[in-house]
């Protein structure tokens, strides 16, 4: 926590932040689909516009052609001054006449060119001969001219539609599908903008707060993030994230506080016990023995204080994989290596279900000091040890037979016939260092029960200790079940 506090907080300049990176891919989602949908639309548009004036334009020049056949028709007939000439002429066309030789005889408006072509069709002898012209320019126009005989040499008739306003009309769209894209682009970007300030900004609040943290190493900082998105679980993760570290570090300070405490005391007397190593040639046999054998005391307890402290802090953050344990064989084991070393009488019983899920090492420490708590506060041998491990009240179906083990708290309770503990001690017998008045001068350190009371939380469960009727205490703990987060105390009811 120390080093990683320590490291200073990189920024990198030049990095696009969340909020631009989002508005400008929006923006460019929308422009790419804007584009695309405008060229389409423009293309279909302007194809469909084409081909229906190119249509137009072959129907009326079809019509033309037929009439000629169908009817011996001369220039006179197409001439704007003939009476009835509305109805010869095409509408939405212009017409000009060409005499036999193919001289202009009735102008259009404007006038068409004539090329040899027109000459040979208004000289030709087949009513309805076509020849014709496409992009002709005609002034500032452009236009398409379709020059149709009247047959037997008597001249033809030319008809011609302006195809460049059709051109300017579909420019002219171009241009405004151009401008509504724009605007439509730029508008999705303003769009974009808002929606990733709205959306970000949470996350920028998030940012601050674990910024705020690295610069100070505050770990108290409530984090105001509201909703139930992702965001929102987001900011509520790092708030509980944020409780968990400021709680493991307050552990920490206090467990450091809690073993720097305690081990004043045998380091002093440690201390002073060497000074009297100085003058142990002075000192009389007896009182050698007694330094000598203070001394191997001590440093045994110092050693236990030691190991103690280092299993309770590996047991706060411990990496040994969670498995399938049967605590009633973990029990039987524990006795087993207790029985060789203290010569006591330990019994075993199991009752129900004992299989769990847990860590076997963490486990087997937890029963471990039970019992040895048992036999120190039990000197004088008035009973035997007794460890029940009792799980649900079901068949046993776990490793033993190969099924599925039914889920469920197991208990494991010591029992033993020693002066037991006072109603005062029983819901502080589990802090760190603390040990009841008539215990103080038994050697110890104060952090058995502790480690039980760790591993009990850490597997789910929870410690307890009660007074046991007839003399004796019961002390104990629950694994599996759902998680308890404080310590109990009372009878097994």
């Amino acid at each position: 926590m120390g080093r990683l506090g320590r490291l200073p907080t990189i920024r990198r300049p030049g990095l696009v932040s969340l909020r631009t990176t989002f508005a400008v891919s929006f923006a460019a989602v929308t422009a790419a689909v804007t584009v695309l949908v405008g060229v389409l639309s423009y293309s279909a548009a302007a194809r469909l516009v084409r081909v229906d004036q190119e249509s137009v334009f072959d129907q009326v020049v079809q019509d033309v052609r037929n009439e000629v056949r169908r009817h011996r028709m001369t220039t006179e007939d197409f001439s704007s001054s003939a009476p009835g000439h509305d109805v010869v002429r095409p509408a939405r066309t212009d017409v000009q006449v060409l005499g036999p030789d193919g001289t202009v005889v009735d102008p259009g408006r404007p006038g068409l060119p004539v090329t040899s072509a027109d000459r040979a069709v208004a000289a030709a002898p087949d009513a309805g001969a076509l020849a014709e012209h496409r992009d002709v320019d005609v002034g500032a126009d452009v236009y398409r001219v379709a020059t149709v005989a009247l047959g037997q040499g008597r001249g033809a008739v030319q008809v011609a539609q302006e195809f460049s306003d059709t051109e300017d009309l579909l420019r002219a769209l171009q241009q405004r599908t151009l401008t509504l894209m724009a605007a439509i682009v730029t508008a999705a970007g303003l769009v974009g903008w808002w929606l990733a300030r709205r959306i970000t900004r949470r996350l920028v609040v998030l940012t601050s707060a674990a910024e705020d943290v690295a610069r100070t190493r505050q770990l108290d900082v409530q984090v105001p993030v509201t909703g139930y998105d992702e965001v929102g679980r987001l900011g509520r993760a790092f708030d509980r994230m944020l409780g968990r570290l400021a709680q493991s570090e307050e552990d920490q300070r206090r467990l450091v506080q809690d073993a720097g405490h305690e081990l004043r005391t045998p380091l002093t007397s440690l201390r002073t016990n060497i000074s009297l190593l100085r003058r142990i040639d002075e000192l009389p046999p007896a009182t050698r023995e007694e330094l000598v054998a203070d001394l191997s005391q001590e440093a045994r307890e110092l050693t236990d204080l030691v190991n103690e402290l280092v299993d309770l802090a590996a047991g706060q953050s411990d990496t040994e994989p969670p498995q399938r344990v049967d605590l009633a064989d973990l029990a039987e084991d524990v006795a087993g290596l207790a029985r060789r070393r203290t010569g006591r009488e330990i019994v075993v019983r199991a009752a129900g279900d004992t299989g769990t899920a847990g860590r076997p090492g963490m486990l087997t420490r937890a029963i471990s000091n039970l019992v040895e708590n048992a036999a120190k506060f039990d000197p004088e041998c008035t009973g035997p040890i007794e460890i029940d491990v009792t799980g649900p009240g079901l068949p046993r179906t776990g490793p033993r037979s190969g099924g599925d083990v039914p889920t469920g708290p197991v208990r494991i309770e010591v029992l033993d016939r020693g002066p037991g503990v006072a109603d005062a001690d029983l819901m502080r017998i589990f802090d760190r260092f603390y040990r009841a008045a008539d215990a103080r001068a038994l050697p110890g350190s104060g952090l058995g029960l502790s480690i039980v009371r760790e591993v009990a939380l850490a597997h789910g469960g929870a410690p307890f200790a009660y007074r046991r009727t007839g003399g004796g205490s019961v002390i104990g703990f629950t694994v599996g079940g759902a998680p308890t987060a404080g310590v109990w105390a009372g009878g097994p009811g």
